[in-house]
């Protein structure tokens, strides 16, 4: 996890702020093809998903998987 502060638009244009970006090795959801809601508990903290990224190798497979939370 690492704590950031970046403002971003949702479809609706409200303004929300990242608060943490989470790391994640390989593919943690791989019967979901997006990851862009729900939420993670992080040390006891609910946090929502407000963008999920899952980036590719070459040969198409997940090398890790990167999450975006306020």
């Amino acid at each position: 996890m690492q704590s950031k502060a970046k403002t971003i638009y949702t479809k609706e244009q409200k303004i929300v702020q990242v608060s943490a970006v989470l790391l994640f090795d390989g593919d943690i959801a791989p019967d979901t093809p997006t990851l862009s809601a729900g939420f993670v508990v992080l040390d006891g903290v609910k946090r929502n998903i407000v963008q999920g990224i899952k980036h590719r190798n070459p040969d198409g497979t997940v090398n890790y998987t990167e999450l975006d939370v306020i």
